[in-house]
């Protein structure tokens, strides 16, 4: 079973940078992806974010440009870095993550850090 950990969120004026952290343990697969959704109040669950063991990234154009996933120094761990953050990126942002190449797959979840933009 996997278990996610995530850090990173806070407060931070508009125009300012945050950088989220998600590691993965347990029993890890060989091909997987990770990254993240938002979810704004009132707002359903959006992606903002996904990396592949294989090297492949993807966001949505509400963030494309100024979010950038990489692998981060922990083993099996991904970094999340948000630059020029606007009051619309609010949100608690979770981790996922995701076995490939596997029919039956699902999500599991990181437990949520608050992001913040606001003057």
């Amino acid at each position: 079973q996997v278990q996610l950990v995530e850090s990173g969120g806070g407060l931070v004026q508009p125009g300012g940078s945050l950088r989220l952290s998600c590691a993965a343990s347990g029993s890890i697969s060989r091909n997987y992806v990770m990254g993240w959704f938002r979810q704004a109040p009132g707002k359903q669950r959006e992606w903002v974010a996904s990396m592949t063991t294989g090297g492949t990234t993807g966001y949505p154009d509400s963030v494309n440009g100024r979010f950038t996933i990489s692998k981060d120094s922990a083993r099996n761990a991904v970094a999340l870095q948000m630059n020029s953050l606007a009051p619309e990126d609010t949100g608690i942002y979770y981790c996922f993550y995701r076995v490939l190449y596997v029919m039956e797959s699902s999500n599991v979840w990181g437990q949520g850090t608050q992001v913040t933009v606001s003057s």
